[in-house]
């Protein structure tokens, strides 16, 4: 029977880490991802898990300890945000090259400068070429959900891969919700036991963890890991069925919301998808076809997916939650259109950036977008690629 609770997103992870029970938690505070290592400690200080909490001096140093407890054997993980991300960079790369299956919750908040504590993307996207999958929420219920998923995605044998949970930054992590948690001993035997094959403490077995590699064997390791995080696709999809099974709630590598026959649809990652959500159930009721591809998965990228997904649509708005100073669109305005080009899928395609340092996306921008697309292919009226909606 599913327990009903009202929690904020950082509660609902919290509450995921409690029910998991990992080995190791290494942790430094910073902002708006600081109450999940403060209320996983006090759940370790009233006796309700036995997590060796290990308070550290920088983010580098958690990642680093986070992936030393990994390797010991330990089922390890820790929580960041934007600069405390940064500040992890070249452990990210490590933590993948090493092949370790951790866990980082992640509460997306934009980078500085100049120095805001509000929500965007380019924590996350930033580091989106480091190894690790990346995995999206929209509300607290999917935070929590994508957290219960994950070790046994990292840790299948086809994968063993670092794995980050993002939410989006006080519009999820502190917003309080509705919310139906699993029972204690559905999470435990639904994650299991990690029992790793190889690490560090196991005296009959010697092994070397993160050794130099000479120039013969850089290139094998690289494709190594590009082929498991090709694999993590099929083991996301199976893990979702499982979890389904489980709680009735379905998840793939993205949502399509009333996309089926529509002529516009906009791609977009995060909590601004339910302000997408209710633009579209508006506008249908005007009779606009038009839908919402929430993308739940960003690495790996499921291209072909998305592909197949767009291919009976006119136009399609890519939202991008960043900045990549590429001078040519964000990351999933570059990603999108190279995807749909790939696969010979010829649509119209617009990329917009919203809502960096938290400004406002509402449904009338939304609405608004919708018209840009609809006059484009109606009207052949030229819209601006690369636009940033509500820029003063």
């Amino acid at each position: 029977m599913a327990i009903k609770e009202r929690m904020s997103g950082n509660e609902a992870v919290a509450y995921a880490i409690r029910q998991i029970n990992p080995d190791v938690m290494p942790a430094f505070p910073i902002t708006p991802s600081t109450e999940i290592p403060q209320m996983v400690s006090t759940y370790i200080s009233n006796g309700e898990i036995d997590t060796e909490f290990i308070p550290v001096e920088s983010e580098h140093s958690s990642m680093s300890a986070t992936i030393g407890a990994e390797a010991a054997g330990a089922r390890s993980l820790t929580a960041t945000s934007s600069a405390g991300l940064a500040l992890m960079w070249e452990e990210l790369l490590l933590a993948a090259s090493n092949r370790l299956p951790l866990v980082l919750a992640l509460v997306n908040r934009t980078l500085s400068g100049p120095i805001n504590i509000n929500c965007d993307h380019t924590d996350g996207m930033g580091a989106r070429d480091t190894g690790w999958i990346q995995i999206y929420a929209e509300n607290n219920q999917e935070a929590y959900d994508n957290f219960l998923q994950a070790y046994p995605i990292a840790e299948d044998p086809r994968v063993h891969l670092p794995i980050m949970i993002c939410q989006d930054g006080f519009i999820t992590s502190h917003a309080v919700e509705n919310i139906e948690l699993l029972e204690d001993d559905k999470v435990k035997n639904f994650v299991g036991e990690y029992k790793p094959e190889e690490f560090l403490l196991n005296p009959g077995k010697p092994i070397a963890v993160g050794p130099y590699s000479v120039s013969n064997y850089v290139m094998e390791a690289r494709k190594n890991q590009e082929l498991a995080l090709e694999n993590s696709k099929e083991v996301i999809l199976e893990v979702a069925k499982e979890y389904k099974k489980l709680t009735g709630r379905g998840f793939g590598l993205f949502e399509e919301y009333r996309t089926k026959d529509a002529d516009y649809i906009m791609i977009i990652i995060g909590s601004a998808a339910g302000t997408a959500k209710q633009a579209v159930d508006e506008l249908r009721e005007k009779g606009k076809k038009v839908g919402v591809l929430k993308l739940r998965v960003f690495r790996p990228f499921p291209a072909k997916e998305i592909a197949e997904a767009l291919k009976n649509c006119k136009a399609v708005a890519i939202m991008d939650r960043c900045e990549s100073y590429n001078g040519n669109g964000g990351p999933l305005g570059s990603e999108v259109p190279a995807a749909l080009f790939r696969h010979k899928v010829m649509i119209e395609a617009v990329n917009y950036i919203y809502g960096l340092g938290g400004r406002d996306f509402t449904i009338s921008d939304v609405v608004g977008v919708f018209k840009e697309l609809d006059e484009m292919i109606t009207k052949g009226k030229e819209v601006e690629q690369f636009k940033y909606i509500r820029l003063r």
